[in-house]
């Protein structure tokens, strides 16, 4: 019996092994296209990947889109050509350690440094001087409102923000509902890195559905897609340091909310009502309680954690509907 498993140990480490060096998928066209036309400005000595497109002549209008978590910029693909043909430039970014942007191992991701990044990509295209409106998701709401709270403040470098529009995001702490794997990979210690090597498609793909309604899943080339821009640069094996961003809101929760609280800028929400995440209705009650001057957008009943995905042409009149109020 002892040589037994002594047999089956030698020949699962090497299964192991070549398993856990899998290599990353292929680019779709679509991923590929996505990135031919995009490009790549420097921050602190790491590459960081953002795509841009000119729109409307005769306005100068700009709209800054901020993706979520663990997806990438290419969120936002199926509303960029009606964000196009209302505003002047429209410009979204892969954030560090997302998407095509480099991912360092054994770096410290913090939502301090992810505003930082949008600032310096503010201006390096020139537009420091320029009303810019942030469009934000999910892990995006939580960057926008450190950029809203150095606005507010005046601190050097901030964005000229002209409106702020979040949609699904945990930016209360207190209603926020992480999925199980999110935990887990938070707080494994020194296991992370033995989850985040394990994490394949299968996993990923069953993990994120359940932030998708029954009737609005993506196909299994559009998971095939957020698969493989996160595994891009080996993003798999940096998930369990991103996801820091989740002690981060709790901890700076006064600093993040009180910005919201206290904006002076246009603010609108964009809801997908049937998010396990941010959960209907206590999200809802507790922003239009605390947040008052904000105005809102509940989308249908069944679109749910990524209404930009699930409900594009929704989410679209949602948005244009509040830049076109002011």
């Amino acid at each position: 019996m002892k040589e037994w498993w002594i047999q089956v140990g030698l020949l699962t480490v090497p299964l192991l092994a070549v398993y856990l060096n899998i290599p990353p998928p292929n680019l779709s066209p679509a991923l590929i296209s996505w990135r031919s036309t995009g490009m790549f400005f420097t921050f602190q000595g790491q590459r960081i990947f953002y795509r841009e497109s000119w729109g409307v002549v005769g306005s100068s209008d700009v709209v800054v889109l901020l993706h979520g978590f663990p997806t990438s910029s290419y969120d936002w693909y199926k509303v960029w050509e009606g964000l196009s043909q209302r505003f002047h430039r429209v410009i979204a970014l892969d954030f560090i350690g997302f998407g095509f942007s480099d991912k360092p191992r054994f770096h410290r991701y913090s939502i301090f440094e992810q505003a930082s990044i949008v600032e310096a990509l503010i201006s390096h295209l020139g537009l420091r001087d320029q009303k810019v409106n942030l469009l934000s998701h999910d892990y995006g709401d939580t960057v926008a409102q450190e950029l809203l709270h150095r606005y507010e403040h005046k601190r050097t470098g901030h964005i000229n923000i002209g409106s702020l529009c979040l949609s699904n995001g945990g930016i209360f702490p207190e209603t926020h509902h992480p999925r199980l794997v999110q935990k887990l990979l938070k707080d494994a210690g020194i296991f992370s890195p033995i989850l985040t090597r394990l994490m394949n498609f299968y996993f990923f793909s069953k993990g994120i559905s359940e932030v998708f309604g029954p009737y609005t899943q993506p196909s299994e080339a559009e998971y095939w897609d957020m698969w493989t821009a996160l595994r891009s640069n080996e993003g798999n094996l940096v998930v369990d340091s991103i996801l820091q961003y989740i002690n981060q809101r709790r901890k700076h929760r006064d600093r993040w909310v009180g910005a919201l609280v206290n904006a002076s800028v246009p603010l609108h929400l964009i809801y997908g009502p049937l998010d396990p995440v941010n959960p209907h209705p206590a999200f809802l009650d507790h922003y239009t309680k605390l947040v008052p001057k904000s105005t809102f957008s509940v989308l249908d009943d069944h679109i749910s954690h990524y209404p930009q995905l699930e409900d594009p042409t929704g989410f679209l009149n949602a948005y244009l509907n509040f830049i076109n109020s002011f």
